[in-house]
């Protein structure tokens, strides 16, 4: 493996290459930087949290806007979503949107015309064909010119300053641009070459192989110390690490000969100590990033194979001695084999010791009117470490997306927060709840059974050179704002490096984990109304440019009920824009159609014509947002197998707040 330069010697100027060989340095993540700097966030957060004079400001969750300022450059407006004046890189980049039309613009070190130019709010439009999987990761919601986002992890580093504007289409303003951009900033003294063009096609090559190194699993060599057995309730094994200076590289755990995979997983609690230090207590399933019921996991330092294995591949460094024990807490015996693979090291002053914690709630009160939200404790960490990942794991009892909440890291007693996310999916490099299962080489969604989310999720991060150290502490709050109130059991783990003093504060009993699971919900996306053809589910032919589509989640509106969960959401119209979609019909002839639209405060008058032909308008204002109920538009002839059935906004009631509509599904009945 390449060496690395974590920050700048003495006379260095810091390259874009020297941050892509640090993210695959994997000794540098076990050491404190060599030159401080520190690690923030900034966002497309609603600003009035910024004030938080109230409770509902410091909760306010309008996240697709907020904007430093307004700057007119060359007649363009553009919104500038991120500055820094201090030498620095930027090590994460997430974006989503409903519609890409836009210009990103960087610029660096002040210069006023800008240094690199992405043609939409899309960074597979970035410009750089060596960039792939592992530096740019795709959202599942990504639809190419469409909605969606992505992360990207490419260094984006700056010598002096560094801007990045938005421009919009005109009258484009009122689409919400969902941002975050995490950075290293450094003390003025360093060193920092800019990207520009000339760089970006100098590393080239270097980018692909990153790109590369990355999404491969790491290779490990090394001495290997076994042990295994069968582990009867309430009994232990304990494997003694090769004494002296030496690093960890990789833990195998096989569990094996179970009725419940998952259960059993959970159940059995890995304990670790370094030099006399217990830095590690927390059950095996969360250890592998898996959490309840343990699922698949592919991601560069975390795996699962979802039945038989899991591997943990996290640096850990120590000075004499180390040791690793696994306690089955379960009813039930379990056969357990684990293996270690152990490498000479040379331990230095910035070393630091492996950390992971544990904590679980049950029962956590979610909801979405403001006044009762809160901030739930994710961690506390004390002492000096770098904070590198945390997992998420949870039961929703709620019928609909429980995760409206932003993260809010506070680094070193910080009294506003550094680290101030748009939500719990954004924090997780995915956008648009709710989501399905994802792997990336810095995590992902291991866990999501029902397009609803209700029932078991899990989420996981690691971090690269998006890193967090701290000298003194690190605290973490999770917003609790859901789409309708609930509950929810959250189990926390997190993983960080920090000397042998540092500590997580208000870790939960890891008896705990011998809790039982509740039972899986049944789902009630799965509701379909008799014979419905789902609109969201058909393929749109053609509409009016401004017009913009979503697929929409349903289940968060607690007044109606809606075939399948989801309706095709139409907005960023008015009057004269349309949609035309296309309805498949086993046999041509003649049909009865039945519709089911959406009333809402902000829709509008909509005019329904089938094959061409005007048959009624639905005024679509109401107070609450509630099913329309069966809407009859007569008869219609189908023609080479399908129905085109066209949406026309004409208008809007003097009482509501928009032009949008929401189309649920169809029925058709052939008439013989």
């Amino acid at each position: 493996m390449v060496g690395v330069l974590s920050c700048s010697e003495s006379g260095k100027i810091l390259t874009i290459e020297d941050f892509l060989d640090e993210m695959v340095s994997w000794e540098s993540v076990c050491e404190f930087p060599k030159v401080e700097y520190q690690q923030m966030q900034t966002s497309s957060h609603d600003r009035r949290s910024d004030n938080h004079q109230s409770k509902e400001d410091w909760f306010a969750n309008n996240d697709g806007f907020g904007i430093i300022r307004t700057d007119t450059i060359d007649g363009r407006v553009e919104k500038v979503i991120f500055e820094e004046n201090h030498p620095g890189v930027i090590t994460r980049i997430w974006i989503t949107t409903h519609s890409p039309r836009s210009t990103l613009r960087f610029y660096f070190d002040g210069h006023l015309e800008p240094d690199w130019i992405i043609p939409a709010y899309d960074l597979h439009r970035f410009g750089l064909s060596a960039l792939s999987e592992g530096l740019l990761n795709t959202h599942t919601s990504y639809e190419v010119g469409v909605k969606g986002g992505s992360t990207l992890f490419l260094p984006i580093p700056y010598g002096r300053s560094c801007k990045i504007t938005l421009e919009e289409p005109q009258g484009w303003n009122g689409v919400p641009r969902y941002f975050q951009a995490n950075f290293r900033r450094y003390a003025d003294s360093v060193q920092i070459e800019s990207f520009s063009v000339e760089v970006a096609k100098r590393a080239s090559k270097k980018i692909a192989e990153t790109a590369k190194i990355l999404t491969t699993p790491i290779s490990v060599k090394g001495r290997t110390t076994k042990s295994g057995g069968v582990l009867s309730p309430g009994e232990s094994l304990r494997l003694d690490m090769p004494k002296g200076e030496r690093v960890i590289r990789s833990i195998i755990v096989r569990c094996k000969e179970v009725d419940d995979w998952g259960e059993a997983t959970r159940r059995l609690l890995v304990r670790m100590s370094f030099d006399g230090a217990h830095t590690v207590c927390v059950p095996l399933s969360d250890l592998a990033g898996a959490g309840m019921g343990t699922p698949e996991v592919k991601s560069l330092w975390l795996n699962s194979d979802g039945k038989e294995s899991v591997s943990i591949n996290w640096l850990m460094p120590y000075r004499k001695e180390a040791t690793l024990s696994i306690e089955n807490i379960a009813d039930n015996s379990a056969t357990v084999e684990v293996e270690a693979v152990t490498s000479r090291y040379n331990w230095n002053e910035r070393s630091l010791y492996f950390h992971s914690a544990w904590r679980s709630e049950y029962g956590l009160p979610v909801t979405n009117n403001h006044s009762e939200c809160y901030d739930w404790r994710f961690a506390t960490l004390k002492g000096t470490g770098v904070y590198r990942g945390d997992m998420l794991t949870l039961f929703n009892y709620a019928r609909a997306w429980y995760g409206e909440g932003d993260e809010k890291i506070y680094v070193d007693g910080e009294e506003f927060p550094s680290h101030f996310g748009t939500g719990t999916e954004d924090y997780y490099n995915s956008s648009w709840a709710p989501v399905v299962p994802f792997h990336t080489p810095f995590g992902g969604a291991p866990r999501a059974d029902l397009a609803s989310s209700k029932g078991y999720n899990t989420w996981l991060r690691t971090r690269a050179l998006d890193a967090i150290p701290f000298k003194e502490s690190l605290v973490f709050d999770l917003e609790m704002i859901s789409w309708v109130p609930g509950a929810v059991d959250y189990s926390t783990t997190v993983y960080w490096y920090g000397d042998i003093d540092s500590v997580a504060e208000d870790t939960t009993d890891i008896m705990e984990a011998k809790r039982e699971m509740p039972t899986p919900p049944a789902d009630p996306a799965k509701y379909t109304f008799p014979s419905s053809i789902e609109m969201e589910s058909l393929e749109v032919a053609a509409k009016s440019q401004a017009l913009q589509i979503d697929r929409q989640s349903m289940l968060g509106f607690p007044d109606g009920v809606w075939s399948g969960g989801k309706q095709l959401t139409c907005f960023g119209g008015t009057t004269g824009d349309w949609i035309r979609v296309v309805i498949p019909v086993k046999e041509n002839g003649t049909y009865n159609v039945k519709l089911h639209a959406t009333k809402a405060a902000d829709y509008g008058k909509v005019l329904f014509l089938l094959g061409g032909k005007k048959t009624r308008v639905l005024d679509s204002y109401f107070a609450a947002v509630v099913n329309s109920g069966e809407i009859d538009l007569g008869k219609t002839t189908a023609k080479e197998n399908k129905i085109l059935l066209e949406a026309r906004i004409v208008g809007k009631n003097p009482a509501s707040l928009g032009y949008m509509f929401g189309l649920d599904c169809v029925v058709l009945e052939k008439v013989e």
